[in-house]
Order: structure tokens, then sequence, then C-alpha cells
């Protein structure tokens, strides 16, 4: 997933899929504490992917909030 990908996105998709990401992670952690976690690099793009929603999103809302003003 890449930027790009994400600004085509409206906020409502990018909020579904930040809750996706958010629970991927925590499943992630989960696992990790049972000992059952096999591929460990998964949380890093996981962790990756939440921050690079998020930064859409917030890019978004300043734009939205340039434009009102």
């Amino acid at each position: 997933m890449d930027a790009a990908e994400l600004r085509d996105k409206t906020p409502d998709e990018l909020k579904d899929q930040l809750a996706s990401l958010k629970k991927e992670a925590f499943n992630l952690r989960f696992q990790q504490a049972t000992s059952q976690l096999e591929n460990t690099a998964r949380m890093r793009v996981v962790r990756r992917n939440v921050a690079r929603v998020m930064t859409v999103l917030n890019q978004k809302a300043a734009e939205a909030a340039k434009s009102e003003a």
C-alpha cells in the first residue's frame, strides 16, 4: 500500500481501513504474546501502514479546514 493509493480514497474508506489495520495489529500483538507469531516482520508493516493512513487522513482534514476558511 502506498500513499498515492490512499489519497484516492474517501475519508470514510480510510477510517474503515484504519480500523481493520488496528485490529490486525492487535491480533499480531496477541499472537506474539502467546508465542504463536511466525512472521514478525508483519508487525512492522502493519504499524507503518497505520501511520500512513493516519497521515493521509490528517492531510485531508487540513485541506478541508483550509478550504473552509
